[in-house]
């Protein structure tokens, strides 16, 4: 069993910002963290506090957005590289780059839905209203892709345009190509097109902007409602960078410049990302003045309530409706949450992930380090509510033993865009959605057991599931 007490719950922070400060003094958080708490005896009841548990989950939240920030500072290297020299080499560890930042990113979705930094955080550092946050830049999604580059016509990977498209009709094609209006691409353009004229899907920037313009759109034609499509993600070649009179905008001829422009979007793109992420460090930094770090831990029963609230928003509207069951219903890749890289399962795997490190209190860095400390198994295990832990800690193996057949399927060649398609592999999808339907109806009797107030935890989709 894990435990904690106060004095290891202090030793724990000031290890914890050692091991951040220890980086470059810019709180990503990749030093040596050491553990949040020792494990104890066999069998040991762990008696923790509500405050344990809000300090501990206020502290993974550090390390995790700190991996994050670190893992968008390697990828913007890695980007620079392929620029500079743009070889089928540096491409693929572009690619790899990309792929490794999502997985702290992943995990640290169950922070959202609580009026926290990444949905609330203002430019002067307080907290608004959700929405007010920068996580609409970080990771919105579907992108609405013509308004970065070139797309293919036809719609063979869903809607690739805006919803409005008189919102983007003083643009010439798209930013890239349209070298009147934006002569030169910063990071300033980029976020002054975001959601140009008030359309949610002209999203210019984030994880998903670069992800297209490393592996452009997934142009797998759907052979028929049962035939499983090309299990191969984007397509874009490497010529798209090419300095070497080779440019290309995929199968046609483009000048050097074109090329030149596109590298200029990934960079500006990755800067603007490490902005972003940067400020919502800061905002969870231990070390903080008077941040949403200090409020967080001094909030009592109120911010045990909204890491519970995060928890249930999280699985239920946004993982099992908007990114599970849309896309099993129309059977649509565009919308999947990462479409072009056919990388969805581990953005299903991952969101599911940091639900049960919300619950257990650990968290697993990128260095392969183990934070551990008062999770809400501990806490309703000390306030005497063992069957309702013993209930939510099934449920949450059974979510992630579904989740699991996802990530493993498409690990072995059947990705997210094929498993929603009519077919032998739809009712693994089915499977996930349920699991994670019946973890939320128990994660309220959590809430009932706790007695803590919080806001409707299924009130961010319209799907009946």
């Amino acid at each position: 069993m894990k435990q904690l007490t106060n004095t290891i719950a202090v030793i724990f922070v000031a290890a914890l910002l050692a091991g951040c400060e220890g980086d470059d003094g810019d709180n990503g958080a990749t030093g040596s963290t050491g553990a949040v708490g020792a494990q104890g005896p066999v069998g040991q009841t762990q008696q923790v506090t509500r405050t344990d548990v809000v300090v501990t989950n206020a502290n993974i939240a550090f390390a995790a957005y700190g991996d994050s920030l670190t893992s968008a500072r390697s990828l913007r290297t890695t980007l620079q590289t392929f620029v500079t020299t743009p070889t089928a080499a540096s491409f693929a560890l572009a690619k790899q780059a990309w792929l490794d930042s999502r997985e702290p990113y992943g995990q640290t979705e169950v922070y959202r839905f609580r009026v926290g930094p990444i949905d609330a955080l203002l430019p002067d550092g307080t907290i608004g209203e959700e929405g007010d946050g920068p996580e609409g830049v970080i990771n919105a999604w579907p992108l609405g892709e013509a308004l970065i580059d070139y797309v293919a016509l036809g719609g063979i990977d869903g809607d690739a345009g805006p919803e409005v498209p008189a919102s983007v009709a003083g643009i010439n094609g798209n930013i890239i190509a349209d070298t009147t209006s934006f002569p030169t691409i910063t990071a300033a353009v980029i976020t002054a097109n975001a959601e140009l004229g008030g359309d949610e899907r002209n999203v210019s920037g984030g994880y998903h902007a670069i992800e297209f313009l490393l592996w452009g759109q997934d142009l797998n034609a759907d052979l028929s409602s049962s035939a499983p499509r090309d299990a191969t993600p984007g397509q874009r070649p490497v010529t798209d960078y090419a300095l070497d009179g080779t440019c290309t905008s995929g199968t046609n001829p483009a000048a050097t410049s074109v090329c030149q422009r596109r590298g200029a979007y990934l960079l500006a793109a990755s800067d603007l990302l490490i902005t972003d992420l940067g400020r919502v460090v800061d905002a969870w930094n231990p070390n903080g003045t008077d941040n949403h770090y200090s409020s967080f831990i001094a909030g009592g029963d109120t911010s045990l309530a909204v890491i519970l609230e995060g928890m249930g928003r999280l699985g239920f509207g946004e993982l099992a409706g908007e990114r599970m069951n849309i896309s099993l219903l129309t059977n649509s890749q565009e919308d999947e949450h990462s479409c072009f890289s056919d990388n969805t399962h581990r953005d299903i795997f991952l969101n599911a992930k940091g639900i049960e490190n919300a619950f257990r209190g650990e968290y697993t860095r990128t260095s392969g380090e183990v934070l551990s400390g008062a999770g809400i198994d501990d806490l309703l295990n000390t306030e005497a509510l063992t069957d309702v832990s013993t209930n939510m800690r099934a449920a949450i193996e059974a979510t992630m033993t579904s989740v699991g057949v996802i990530d493993q399927e498409a690990k072995t060649g059947t990705p997210f865009d094929n498993l929603i398609q009519v077919g032998p592999n739809e009712p693994n999808v089915k499977a996930a959605i349920s699991a994670l339907s019946n973890q939320t109806t128990v994660i309220e009797t959590v809430i009932a057991g706790l007695n803590v107030t919080v806001g409707d935890i299924r009130q961010d989709t319209e799907e009946n599931i």
